[in-house]
């Protein structure tokens, strides 16, 4: 079965997205089966993978609702994962699934029938912790949580925890932290550093190692419709996510 995990951050701009579509190509470029989840309804895993939301006529929320099977959804992309995308439709599933049974457990009885075909299902999850973000934990085996280091991440960072250690104890008792994802860094920042010294002290080995910078390649290979891993390979972006997939995959021998 397939590694799930979900990548999270209530905070908006962390750079959920782009950690989710180059960690995707940087696990298909070293040869493992990779499926993309867009679970945001802002879809821009979708477009930056290079596919046009507004042309889609199935999506994750058609599979959330039981409307679609995740197998007859997804799609092959340029960049060599699969995907399956997300659009505004998406929006309307947080109150549709309410009254539904199980909403909580959609997600994960979804992948659990196409599991088998791919060694690692990465979920881009909305920036809220909302019925589609508790679908994803419920889901997934691990987090993985991008942030920025500044004073405000460290205070969303605690919310975002405490609703893991949530779900953990009523829905996913397998869940857990994979690891922090400093992004957007600079080094030039004073904060910056301090914020990343005190992650390493809180979060010890939790920390991945790898930094990414704040870097306008990265910003631009969306409107490609690309990651940066396949659009630029030499950019300092790209060479950062290369690297952070290297980490990550070395925890999965």
């Amino acid at each position: 079965m397939a590694r799930i995990l979900a990548v999270a951050n209530q905070k908006g701009g962390v750079g959920k997205t782009t950690t989710s579509v180059n960690l995707a190509a940087g696990m298909a470029q070293s040869g493992r089966r990779v499926l993309l989840v867009d679970l945001d309804p802002q879809g821009n895993a979708t477009t930056g993978s290079g596919v046009n939301k507004s042309k889609l006529e199935r999506t994750v929320y058609h599979v959330l609702l039981g409307l679609a099977d995740a197998s007859n959804i997804r799609m092959r992309v340029e960049s060599g994962y699969d995907l399956i995308p997300a659009n505004r439709e998406l929006a309307g599933a947080e109150v549709e699934l309410v009254d539904l049974p199980n909403r909580e457990g959609r997600l994960r009885a979804a992948l659990e029938r196409v599991g088998s075909e791919y060694d690692f299902i990465l979920i881009d999850c909305p920036p809220s912790l909302s019925l589609l973000t508790v679908n994803a934990f419920a889901a997934a085996d691990q987090v993985l949580i991008p942030m920025q280091c500044e004073y405000y991440a460290l205070e969303g960072l605690s919310d975002l925890v405490g609703t893991i250690k949530r779900v953990r104890a009523n829905l996913n008792p397998r869940l857990e932290i994979a690891g922090l994802v400093r992004t957007m860094f600079d080094p030039r920042n004073t904060l910056a550093h301090h914020v990343s010294q005190q992650l390493e002290q809180h979060f010890g080995d939790k920390v991945y190692r790898t930094l990414v910078p704040r870097n306008v390649r990265l910003a631009e290979a969306p409107s490609y419709g690309a990651p940066a891993v396949v659009w630029d390979k030499a950019s300092k972006g790209a060479q950062a996510y290369v690297a952070l997939t290297e980490e990550i995959l070395k925890g999965y021998p």
